[in-house]
């Protein structure tokens, strides 16, 4: 199963690009991570936008059987090795693709949240949205590395 990130706004030139590319370059299945634009409307507005923008582009890909992560505060606080078990109930589902979606500053909107698989989040802490990328790259990895029984998990 191929593992994708999909993240409102640009990364390229910040110093968090590296960290993200060197963790999702290291995974065994790693997909890909698709950057959109962030909205430049209202702020109350902007949640919406971003989310249609997100919604339209898994609709334009066409996908079948994928798996639709959200990323939000309002998630269910996960464990490492419990993101390892759902990773691995889908692989033994033969899920083709997972696409782990961050939002921009404002956030999802109720009805991207409402159709995703699953909302997930990564304790209760407030990270700068380029730096969460990266945690989400090196989740994915750790969890790839308990499933091989690689010591990394248990090593840092």
């Amino acid at each position: 199963m191929r593992l994708n990130i999909i993240a409102i706004g640009r990364q390229k030139n910040d110093p968090t690009f590296g960290l993200t590319q060197n963790y999702f370059n290291r995974l065994p299945c790693a997909g890909s991570i698709i950057e959109l634009e962030k909205s430049k409307g209202k702020v109350t507005v902007r949640a919406l936008d971003e989310s249609n923008k997100i919604s339209e582009f898994l609709r334009l890909k066409g996908l079948k059987g994928h798996r639709l992560i959200v990323m939000d505060k309002r998630g269910k606080d996960i464990s490492t090795e419990k993101l390892a078990e759902l990773i691995q109930g889908w692989r033994n589902q033969s899920v083709p693709e997972s696409y782990f979606v961050i939002g921009g500053a404002n956030g999802h909107s109720e009805k991207l949240i409402n159709t995703a698989d699953c909302c997930l989040k990564f304790g209760n802490a407030t990270w700068p949205h380029l730096l969460f990328r990266a945690m989400v790259a090196e989740q994915l990895y750790r969890a790839e590395m308990i499933l091989k029984n690689h010591p990394y998990h248990t090593c840092h």
